[in-house]
Parts: C-alpha cells; sequence; structure tokens
C-alpha cells in the first residue's frame, strides 16, 4: 500500500474521531493515548512549543483513514521524561557537541507503558519505522528516543538499529481479592502489621477518605489538588510541569478515567491524590498534601486506590516511577523499555556498551527483588 507521510504539529490537523479510532484498534491501549489527554497536555500550554515540548507527530495516511501514527516531539531538555539521559548530555557538551534538539516518541510527564508504533497492520508498522529512520537522518537531530513502549515494540526497533535499555518499575497484581484484608492475607506476617499499623495511624488522627470519580469531581477538588500537587514539587525545589487549566481539561474530558482520593481531617481536606484507570489498569500519577501526618502518603496514595481496584476488579495498579518502597506493599518489579538512536557514531558506540553494562546491572537487580517479594512463602 502507498501510504502518505505527514508531520503534524497540533492534534486538531488530525482530529479526535480519527486519532481515537487509531488508538482504540490497538491491543496494548491506554488512557493517556487519547486525544483528550494529549490535547490538553498541548492546548494548556504543558507540554507545548514554548515549554520545550514541541509536537511533530508522524503520521502515515490512506486515502481512507489514518492507518499508522507515532507521538513524537522535538525536545529541548531531558525534563519530564523519567528515563534519564543528563549524563549523555554532559558528555556531548564536554566534547563541544549540542545534544538538542532532540525527537522523542512519548507521553509527555508520563512513565507509563503503551503503544508509541500506532498501527493497524504491520505492513503499517513497517512503513511507520521507516518513515521515523528517514526523518532522523535527514534532519540535524543528535538523536531520537522512544520511552516505555511495549517490549515486543523495543525489539522492533532493535531489529531497526535502536539502542534498547531497560528500566524497573513496580506493579500490584490483582488476583481476584475479594477485600483489602484477603490481600492482606497473602503478605508474609511482618508486612501484614506494619499495613495495618501505618492505617491504624491514619485512623487514629482522625482522617477520612473520599474518592471522588471523575464526573463527579468538583471545580473546588481540582483546585485543591493543584494546591497539593504544586506543594509537593515546592517541597523538591522544583517547578510543577502541569498547570490547573491541564486538570481542568482532561476532568472534563475524560472524566471516567478519573479518581481522586481526598484526605479530609476536622471537616477540612488536608491532601488528595490523582489516578488515571480503564477497565483493567489503575496508574497512580500524582500526590500531595497541606498537613504532614505519619503514613498519610501511604494511605492516600497506595491503600485507598488498592481498596478502589478490589472493589471494581481491576487487575493492575501501576504506581508510577521508580519506588523499592512499594514492594513492602505488595507491589512487584517489572521491567521497563527504550529505544535510543544517536546519530554521532563514537557517542553510539560508547553508550551501546554503557547500555549492556546497565542491562546486566538491571537485570541482577530484578532477581534480587524477587528473591525478596512480600508475599507469604507456600
Amino acid at each position: 500500500m502507498n501510504y502518505r507521510t505527514q508531520i503534524v504539529s497540533s492534534l486538531s490537523e488530525i482530529g479526535r474521531d480519527a486519532w481515537d479510532d487509531l488508538v482504540k484498534s490497538q491491543e496494548d491501549s491506554n488512557p493517556f493515548l487519547s486525544f483528550a489527554f494529549l490535547d490538553a497536555l498541548h492546548e494548556s500550554g504543558s507540554a507545548s512549543a514554548k515549554s520545550g515540548w514541541q509536537p511533530q507527530f508522524l503520521l502515515l495516511q490512506s486515502e481512507h483513514r489514518l492507518e499508522a501514527a507515532m507521538p513524537l516531539y522535538v525536545k529541548a531538555h531531558s525534563y519530564g521524561e523519567y528515563v534519564f539521559d543528563w549524563a549523555w548530555v554532559d558528555a556531548y557538551r564536554r566534547n563541544g557537541l549540542a545534544y538538542y534538539p532532540k525527537l522523542l516518541s512519548a507521553i509527555p510527564f508520563t512513565p507509563v507503558s503503551g503503544n508509541r508504533l500506532l498501527a493497524r497492520s504491520a505492513e503499517a508498522g513497517a512503513a511507520l519505522v521507516q518513515a521515523l529512520l528517514e526523518v532522523q537522518q535527514t534532519n540535524e537531530f543528535s538523536s531520537t528516543h522512544i520511552l516505555f513502549p511495549p517490549e515486543q515494540q523495543a525489539h522492533v526497533l532493535q531489529e531497526a538499529g535502536f539502542m534498547l535499555r531497560s528500566g524497573v518499575q513496580f506493579h500490584w497484581l490483582n488476583q481476584g481479592y475479594r477485600d483489602f484484608e484477603e490481600f492482606l492475607s497473602t503478605l508474609d506476617r511482618k508486612k501484614r502489621k506494619n499495613i495495618r499499623a501505618e492505617r491504624r495511624k491514619v485512623e487514629e488522627a482522625g482522617v477520612r477518605f473520599r474518592q471522588i470519580r471523575g464526573l463527579d469531581a468538583s471545580e473546588a477538588d481540582w483546585r485543591f489538588f493543584k494546591r497539593c500537587y504544586d506543594h509537593t514539587y515546592a517541597e523538591h525545589y522544583s517547578t510543577p510541569y502541569l498547570n490547573l487549566d491541564f486538570f481542568r481539561r482532561i476532568g472534563a474530558d475524560m472524566p471516567r478515567n478519573i479518581l481522586l482520593v481526598q484526605a479530609e481531617r476536622d471537616g477540612r481536606p488536608i491532601a488528595s491524590s490523582l489516578l488515571i484507570h480503564d477497565d483493567k489498569t489503575l496508574y497512580g500519577r500524582y500526590w500531595g498534601c497541606i498537613e504532614h501526618l505519619p503514613c498519610l502518603h501511604f494511605e492516600t496514595a497506595y491503600y485507598q486506590p488498592l481498596e478502589f481496584c478490589i472493589a471494581n476488579r481491576i487487575e493492575c495498579f501501576e504506581g508510577g516511577a521508580q519506588g523499592e518502597h512499594k514492594m513492602a506493599r505488595g507491589f512487584l518489579p517489572q521491567k521497563t523499555w527504550s529505544a535510543h538512536w544517536l546519530a554521532h557514531p563514537a557517542f553510539a558506540d560508547a553508550i551501546e556498551r554503557f547500555l549492556a553494562q546497565e542491562a546486566d546491572g538491571i537485570d541482577a537487580y530484578i532477581d534480587e527483588l524477587n528473591e525478596h517479594n512480600p508475599f507469604r512463602r507456600s
């Protein structure tokens, strides 16, 4: 089939229906690939050319429809990616070379695995990879980075000349638990005792919780969540990536995918977390508080969402980037992937050697974690 290749700088050039129809045709899609989520990032200015995320979505069109696409950005920095290449940036700088601009395929500020090569057929997928190779080789980009693709797509990219990098996240898997207590019964005695103690501290402090579905979230709920979100960044001396307009947009355009957990004490809110979900997976995104209490973070960001998963028969809870402490709460290590191409041959060789060593370390780390998993031995 002959495809017409396009690069567009706005999702409006594609259209909501055309984009979402392609996304829904994929086996491994999630809410972050939806038009609503991506458009909210762009139109709010959170991920835009002005903020260093210049959209350059790569499309393959047939006569009748969108056959393949790739979320693609020209990046002027490496913030908001969660696969860290700062050492590579520094190596380029010390050798008098420019690392930026670079090409990046990712969902901005979202370390969640999902399709990056959106294609209706294997033929269209192969053509999309070929189009990407042509884009990166005919423009002055130092490199191309595809973050958090599923493993199968990572290996497709490897065959096309990309180098693979692995990482670790921690996910909770629902074994058909009837309630939170049944889940606790599967953990070893020490972990079970610690979780009960953590939950008791929060309850005895007089904290109560509201699980607010997106359809029920008010303007006050969103404003309070944004206040908590900003406070978390301020405590880490960082600038928040996302603005209130973004949160309002996803609240209005994808409310069935939204869960807010709000903690209240003495009749006033003191903490909040935001989670995104579909029928199978709950994704922990952000949390924050305006009053510090022991174990409040664990209850707001983990235990309340776990109860939501159990009650709604959601199969998996992805707790977000990093966080070895999640294992003590029933989360297990899962390997993640990214794929990288560098134009400079010498740097490509050096980074390929580094990635091989790093991969051995990641595999050993996962093996060690699995040896200390939190569940009772049979």
